[in-house]
């Protein structure tokens, strides 16, 4: 088992992370305010920007292949590198579906 600092860019926090653990579960165990919702992959509440290294996340079934490679789902994500994140950063499929919903709204 191998262990990895994850920092928390903007916010001056930093934890170890194994490669077995989630990142999700490691900022519970610390005390750490992450947020998330679902809990399995899907609603996207505990994303993050990837700015440095590596992550594995093969149950994160709400990011597009692309996206996988650029934001982690910290609910499923586990480093396989030290990283650095960025917290409260969605992917583009969300922010898109944010606009077409309030488009949508906009017509009612």
């Amino acid at each position: 088992m191998t262990e990895y600092t994850v920092e928390f860019v903007g916010t001056g926090e930093s934890i170890q992370v194994t490669d077995k653990q989630t990142i999700l579960k490691a900022c519970i165990e610390e005390g750490i305010a992450q947020e998330y919702s679902c809990r399995v992959g899907m609603c996207l509440a505990c994303s993050a920007e990837i700015l440095e290294g590596d992550v594995v996340q093969p149950a994160a079934r709400g990011l597009t292949e692309e996206e996988s490679e650029e934001y982690a789902l910290t609910c499923m994500a586990r480093p396989q590198s030290d990283l650095k994140l960025k917290r409260g950063v969605y992917p583009p499929s969300i922010e898109e579906d944010a606009a077409s919903a309030a488009a949508a709204a906009d017509d009612d």
